[in-house]
């Protein structure tokens, strides 16, 4: 789990269309949240800003910079080539999945 002090001033969040998690201010329409979000650029759809992770062309789910408080990275699975499963050798493709059975 993420450190407390591992979140960061909006000002410094990456405009690149990674993502990363921010917290939501509280507003009338409920307590603070934390969302997964990236920079849109802007297209047919809506205007430059940021997005939830989750829109999709016509549902489009928009945050203006005031409603967002800070954010964070995501958290890394630490993975490396060494903890990863070797690549399929075998010469018959149908052994895969029990399919040639």
């Amino acid at each position: 789990m993420p450190e407390p002090d591992s979140w960061r001033h909006m000002a410094s969040a990456p405009k690149d269309g990674s993502r990363i998690l921010v917290t939501i201010r509280p507003s009338e329409q409920g307590a603070a949240e934390v969302d997964l979000v990236f920079w849109s650029n802007g297209d047919q759809f809506g205007a430059d800003g940021w997005r939830a992770s989750d829109s999709s062309p016509g549902r489009i789910i928009e945050y203006a910079e005031p409603e967002l408080k800070c954010w964070m990275p995501m958290p890394s699975a630490k993975l490396n080539r060494t903890s990863m499963p070797s690549p399929w050798e075998g010469e018959d493709e149908r052994e895969l999945d029990g399919s040639g059975i």
